[in-house]
């Protein structure tokens, strides 16, 4: 039988929710207790035991994830982080809210990733951290400069905002010993509504992240309900995971398994669908070992194909403009004719658990056409 074909190509991205969230979630609005708690320390442990890493702190966003553990592994004011142009922009906001400044890194045109050479070409002698993205998922392996980087003291600080569930060989994405941050924002694989999360890499960096978190204080919520006093320890953010969120992640990690399926045969449907149209080129994300956040293609002309797509109600976008030339990190501009390259072919396919490759389908005869 052929596959199903439905409307929902007309978004680029959507949420999907299995049904368990809604009664999580009354559970937890029964509580009373909206803030960090006991559902958002069982959220921490169920996502610590899936990715077999020994700790795992939530935070309220993917954004927050980055800027905290940035701090909490030392980096700071007149420190310089290497991070690719082809990003969110909030993975730059966070480098400048830790007070550091970015230093900008090309990717390869065939993963828009970073690599270990597009790294080290962008290392000066006041880098003290690099921040690999790991866009649409897929995982970046650094191993080969791994040592280089410890000798100079920079630490690695993974952006894996769309890469939960990714895998970097068999080694789950947040279980490699770098020190890795997850978004699980309304878009993402594993959503919360909003959240984040960071897998530090020593008990030192838990600690410091948890007490960033919640604006520096040492004592947990409930320990606070307990005294008369608490003690701020360091400066930090109103950063936490709330339980609702906390009580919507726990009933998506139950249905994970089924949202990595579904994610990777509907990107292998695009794939088919793609192969013999002519002027397009496919970003490899590496399907075996992603779980994708998105279907990337390149193509010229973008512009006029973008438009032509959303005149027929097809939801395509443009992930991402390059950050090297945003008005507001214009103080840290240098040319990056690869990546400049890119943000001008850049397109996004619709990508969502509510399509069917029937939609895929539709969507690759629709680019053929407009190109």
């Amino acid at each position: 039988m052929p596959e199903p074909m439905t409307d929902a190509y007309r978004a680029n991205a959507r949420p999907y929710l299995y049904g368990d969230e809604r009664e999580r979630l009354l559970l937890a609005l029964g509580s009373g207790q909206y803030g960090h708690g006991e559902i958002t320390e069982q959220f921490e442990r169920a996502v610590a035991d899936h990715l077999g890493v020994p700790d795992l702190v939530a935070v309220s966003t993917g954004t927050d994830a980055l800027q905290i553990a940035l701090t909490a592994a030392g980096i700071g004011r007149g420190d310089e982080v290497v991070v690719p142009s082809m990003t969110f922009c909030s993975t730059i906001q966070a480098v400048i809210a830790a007070g550091a400044r970015p230093r900008f890194a090309e990717v390869d045109p065939r993963t828009l990733c970073v690599t270990g050479e597009t790294i080290m070409e962008a290392v000066t002698d006041q880098t003290r951290a690099v921040m690999p993205v790991l866009y649409g998922g897929r995982a970046v392996d650094l191993s080969s400069i791994h040592a280089e980087l410890a000798e100079h003291g920079i630490t690695v600080a993974e952006d894996a905002a769309q890469a939960f569930g990714s895998h970097e060989g068999n080694v789950p994405v947040g279980a490699t010993g770098v020190l890795t941050c997850f978004s699980f924002g309304p878009i993402k694989s594993l959503t919360c509504g909003q959240g984040g999360a960071i897998v530090p890499r020593n008990e030192a960096e838990a600690t410091a992240a948890r007490q960033m978190r919640l604006v520096g204080m040492v004592e947990s919520p409930a320990e606070r309900a307990r005294s008369t006093s608490y003690r701020v320890e360091r400066v930090g953010i109103r950063a936490h995971m709330s339980q609702l969120n906390a009580a919507i992640g726990l009933a998506q990690l139950a249905h994970f398994e089924e949202t990595r399926a579904v994610r990777k045969e509907l990107w292998r449907s695009y794939a088919a669908a793609l192969a013999n149209v002519p002027g397009v080129e496919l970003v490899n994300c590496d399907v075996e070992r992603t779980v994708p956040s998105m279907c990337v293609v390149l193509v010229n002309e973008r512009d006029r194909v973008y438009e032509a797509l959303r005149a027929k109600g097809i939801g395509v976008g443009a992930h991402y403009p390059p950050n090297h030339r945003q008005p507001a990190f214009s103080d840290w501009f240098r040319p990056l004719p690869v990546t400049e390259d890119i943000g001008r072919r850049v397109l996004t396919l619709p990508f969502h658990q509510h399509m069917a490759s029937g939609d895929a389908r539709i969507v690759a005869e629709a680019l053929e056409a407009a190109l």
